[in-house]
Order: C-alpha cells, then structure tokens, then sequence
C-alpha cells in the first residue's frame, strides 16, 4: 500500500510542475495586436479597411536602447499572420526573453525579410496588382515593455507617398456649338510619372530616403479621369505625362500632354497628394483646386502650373 501512495504522490508533484511549468510558458509568450494608423489600410482604389485576414507582418523584439536596433534579438523577424478569427498567428513561439525587462518592439507590413535595419533597399512596384505588396507599413513600440503588458500593440504608418490624378476637360472634345454636352471627357490612354521608385528604409525613424535615377512609372486607372498610384517620398518630383487615344481628331486629337509643375509636388510618407488638371487642345493647366497634400484628411494647396504638348511634337 506504501508503494502505491508513494507513486501517486509523484505523479501528483509531477502535474503540478507541469502546470507550473505551462504557466511560465504562458505568460512569457508575446502576442500582438495591431492597428493602422485610426485602424485603417488604404486600399488601391483609395477606400479604406482594416486588416484582413491573410495579412502578414515581420516582428522584431530586443532588449538594451530603444534608440537602435542590435544584432542580437529577443525576437528575429517572425512572420505573425492574421486569421479569421481576427488573431495574429506567429510561425514559431514567440517568447520574452524574462519577466522584468524593458522590451522593445518593431514591426514591418506585409511580411518581408530585412536586410538592413537602417538602409534596407526597397523597390516600388506600381503596378495594380502589386499595390498591398508595395504599401510598405512599419510599426515601432519603443516605451519598453515587460512581460505582463501582452498583448503588444503596434499602430502602423504608411512608408510610402501615394499620389492622385483628377482630369477636367476642356469643351472641344464636345460636338456642336455651342457645345451640347459640356464637359464631356476626352479618352485618356494612361498617365506617367517621371518620378524614382528605389529607396533605403530606417526602420526605427520611419525614414525613407528615395535612391537612383527617376523612372516613368506608370499610373492605375480608377476611371476615365481618376488615377493614382503609389510614390516613394521623395523631393524633385514636378512631372505627369497624359497620353491620350480614340479622340476624334477635329474635336480634340490624341496627343501627349506633359505638365510640369513650376515647384515640386510633394511627396509624403503617410500622406496622399491630389493633382487637379484641366486638358484643353493646347495645353493643360492647375483647375482651381490645384494641388493638396492630405493624411491617408487637410493640407497644402498649390494653385499655379501648367503642361503642354511637348515642343517638336
């Protein structure tokens, strides 16, 4: 009979140190909870919404300065992704590296691997098709936290700049006259941007600095005279080019526009810039509208600039 209490007994000493064991396991597990910006994504055709399931992020944690990120990490780039049940799911444990020391979070959206924490090279795709590939989101959680403040939250911001294009028309490309139909839309082949589309990241500061040479990129169409695309920040950028096709020749032609604005179009991080055009037969002009420079909502506006067919055309 003493055989049998002293094997129970045991087994007893045995579950509770695995529970205790389970919960230091629990409570060292990291968890996230993410957000953008007033919980929101943009989203290609300029809506927005929040995180959708199948989303993907890269999280790293460390320990010392929250002024850089080391080479040693608590935790080294692992892939949460976001589930039906609206939970970030890691792809291995995530753990704090103790209970009592400062924390510190940074985290990049979609999931990608990092070269440089200070300079990692990024190229912009504009294309449609590539647009939640390219809204590079980074998040930093730097007010050091300790194991009990799970789960961590992390409010993303936009890296990149997004720009849009609204067309107006001038009458000529309308029958009669007078005009029985003002305002009707001239066909719009595509627009270009004459803009770079490389850059170097920092991470921590949220910094993007734009490299290389400027490239023509090409702009998504939402309609006829609504177009937009994303834009690596960045200085210099002042040119649109308006291709247009299909227009009867006597009612307005088919040629290319160039605008050229007399100062940069900005070009912000977390911000989207709106260009106001008007395309008339000889050239193309700022409506009154002009420029605006809003978050991803007031800003900036610039009411002087104008594009012409280019000379030698």
């Amino acid at each position: 009979m003493k055989k049998y209490i002293i094997i129970a007994a045991a087994a007893a000493l045995c579950l509770i140190a695995c529970n205790k064991e389970g919960g230091i396991a629990d409570n060292r597990t990291i968890t996230v909870e993410a957000s953008i910006g007033a919980m929101t994504k943009a989203t290609y055709d300029g809506n927005k919404s929040a995180f959708a399931a199948g989303d993907s992020l890269s999280l790293f944690a460390w320990l010392g300065e929250n002024t850089s990120i080391p080479a040693k990490l608590v935790v080294n780039n692992v892939t949460n992704k976001l589930g039906e049940d609206g939970k970030w799911a890691p792809a291995t444990q995530m753990l704090w590296d103790d209970m009592t020391s400062q924390h510190y979070f940074m985290a990049v959206s979609p999931a990608r691997k990092v070269q440089s924490f200070t300079a990692d090279a990024f190229v912009l795709n504009p294309a449609a098709d590539k647009y939640q590939q390219s809204d590079l989101l980074i998040a930093t959680n730097v007010t050091g936290l300790v194991a009990t403040s799970n789960p961590v939250s992390l409010a993303f911001d936009h890296a990149m700049a997004k720009l849009n294009v609204k067309l107006a028309f001038r009458n000529q490309w309308t029958e009669g006259n007078p005009p029985v139909a003002p305002n009707t839309e001239a066909k719009i082949k595509g627009l270009e941007v004459t803009a770079k589309d490389h850059a170097t990241i920092d991470y921590l500061k949220k910094g993007v600095t734009a490299t290389g040479d400027a490239a023509q990129l090409a702009m998504n169409k939402i309609e006829n005279a609504q177009w937009t695309v994303l834009m690596v920040p960045q200085e210099g950028f002042r040119t649109i080019t308006i291709k247009l096709e299909g227009n009867d020749e006597w009612l307005g032609g088919n040629d290319t526009y160039v605008f050229t604005h007399t100062a940069d179009i900005p070009l912000e991080s977390g911000k989207y810039t709106t260009v106001n055009l008007v395309v008339g037969r000889d050239q193309i002009t700022l409506d009154k509208d002009g420029i605006s420079i809003n978050d991803w909502v007031a800003g900036e506006v610039v009411n002087n600039g104008e594009a012409q067919v280019p000379e030698g055309k």
